[in-house]
């Protein structure tokens, strides 16, 4: 199968679409796109980027956003995987108009539930003569290209077009049964590609191709085309590990026009592969591609978002950060780039740190909650079931972590000192590390002047301005060996929130407290 550099000259069903002002494909009137998934695994980033640009080129064009599954093979398939998948898109509020849970007029949206629809357009196809019966084996396929000196694998070569009834019965008496292959032509295959332009395949390139196996099971080849004529999907968006199958889907879809089964060719764009480390194809067993391990680490649906519409398209020069309304309002799929993108988990990280810092801080709280649940850090999983004296902590730290953390999986270690009434913290190794030969004179010092701070008087200026004073001004530490093992006493982390109101926060008794428990653990 192979794809040529794009003629001058495309295929009528492409160059019938090409707007003559913008040099840009045109779109329908009423976009219907969708989205269909094989349950087969734990959703992973490839699958949400095609899911969200999808979407946003439907809310963009206020077209129609369609999810099925596709889950006909029986093998692979699982109820986990399509549980997840409906869990994931539920999760990052990509919300769909048809399909699955929703309903709508074109249903079952599984194709396990439509096998009767594939077999009567098989039968169609098959009747009409774009489709025909083929016997041979793949083992018969490989001695005809050896003998005929092509290579082994070299791919079907038409054997069965033109079979007589005589020999087609000689078969079945022998007890086989046949695959349908459909017949692709013999003049090349062209199509004007959303993001990639005019795309030819040459004739020949593609050879004839199964949509029934044996076992009379339906084929990927014959239920996706199906459906999306069925469903009236006009703009396919997809993987562009996909476009070699376009050619089959364009040659089907001319026979299902014909009898009336499709009422128009769809528009086609092939999104570009996202990358991982080392220039390869991003894997499904890779850990960055793994959509719920970044749910895990605390990427927040708008931050992984906004990351993932980067991976092809940009809202605009030099701006990063956008909200899903925005990406709505700006997306076109045909500003997709074609060349691959890069999955960069830091910039993904900054990106979902910009967006923790917009979050309501109310709303932040509750995000991270589960986070601190689960890290053992506060005694329930909902806002509302915390103790009185955890909410009053979380709201006073909020301000002072929220700015300062990219997941919310980082937030239990910001806040997990403040909630703590233990007295002592041992400190994390790099933490320890960074405490110098000065550390005991300077917690000394600190807990004579803080001792005699009165219980009113214990706020986080009135706290700053006195160890400033004690151990800067008149003990002539450096600010970093003069608040460096103050920090490491109260938090137990080299980096933690702001030291002098996280004081405040744990009161005098706990800084104390802590401050003497490291002294006697150096």
């Amino acid at each position: 199968m192979t794809q040529e550099t794009p003629q001058q000259d495309s295929a009528a069903t492409a160059a019938d679409n090409t707007s003559d002002h913008s040099g840009k494909v045109d779109l329908p009137a009423k976009v219907r796109v969708r989205f269909c998934p094989s349950p087969t695994g734990t959703p992973h980033v490839g699958m949400v980027r095609t899911a969200l640009f999808n979407w946003a080129e439907a809310r963009h064009t206020k077209g129609t956003f369609v999810f099925r599954i596709e889950d006909t093979d029986a093998a692979r398939d699982s109820q986990e995987s399509y549980e997840q998948i409906i869990e994931a898109l539920r999760w990052l509020g990509l919300d769909w108009d048809e399909g699955i849970e929703v309903g709508g007029p074109d249903g079952p949206y599984r194709q396990s539930e439509r096998t009767q629809i594939y077999k009567d357009v098989a039968a169609k196809l098959l009747e009409a003569g774009y489709a025909y019966e083929s016997y041979s084996t793949s083992e018969e396929i490989e001695a005809r290209n050896l003998a005929a000196g092509r290579p082994k694998a070299f791919g079907y070569d038409g054997y069965d077009r033109t079979l007589s009834e005589e020999q087609k019965q000689a078969f079945r008496d022998e007890g086989r049964k046949p695959a349908l292959r459909i017949r692709m032509p013999e003049d090349d295959v062209a199509f004007d590609d959303l993001i990639r332009g005019e795309i030819v395949f040459k004739a020949g390139s593609v050879p004839d191709y199964v949509i029934v196996r044996p076992n009379g099971d339906p084929l990927y080849t014959l239920t996706n085309p199906v459906d999306d004529a069925l469903m009236r999907i006009n703009v396919v968006l997809r993987g562009e590990d996909l476009l070699s199958s376009t050619p089959r889907q364009i040659v089907l879809y001319r026979a299902l026009i014909e009898l009336g089964v499709a009422k128009e060719m769809p528009l086609f764009g092939h999104m570009p592969y996202v990358m991982g480390e080392g220039k390869k194809k991003l894997s499904k067993r890779d850990p960055e591609s793994n959509l719920f391990l970044h749910r895990e680490n605390g990427f927040i649906p708008e931050g992984l978002l906004n990351y993932l519409a980067l991976l092809g398209w940009s809202i605009g020069p030099d701006r990063d950060v956008f909200s899903m309304q925005e990406l709505a309002e700006h997306f076109d799929i045909r500003d997709v780039k074609a060349n691959p993108a890069h999955f960069d988990i830091d910039k993904a990280i900054a990106i979902n740190a910009e967006h923790i810092r917009l979050l309501d801080p109310a709303d932040f709280l509750r995000r991270s909650i589960a986070y601190l649940h689960r890290d053992g850090t506060v005694s329930a999983p909902t806002w509302d079931d915390l103790t009185e004296r955890e909410r009053t902590i979380l709201e006073a730290a909020a301000p002072l972590i929220q700015p300062r953390v990219r997941l919310l999986g980082e937030v239990s270690g910001m806040a997990g000192s403040l909630l703590s009434t233990a007295e002592y913290i041992e400190p994390e190794p790099d933490a320890r590390k960074q405490l110098k030969a000065t550390a005991a004179e300077v917690l000394e010092k600190a807990i004579a002047a803080l001792d005699e701070v009165p219980e009113d008087e214990w706020h986080g200026d009135s706290l700053h301005e006195l160890l400033s004073k004690v151990l800067v001004e008149d003990g002539g530490y450096k600010p970093r060996l003069a608040f460096g093992p103050i920090r490491v006493a109260v938090s137990g982390r080299r980096v933690s929130p702001p030291l002098f109101e996280s004081m405040e926060i744990i009161g005098k008794a706990v800084t104390l407290a802590r401050l003497r428990g490291l002294q006697n653990n150096l």
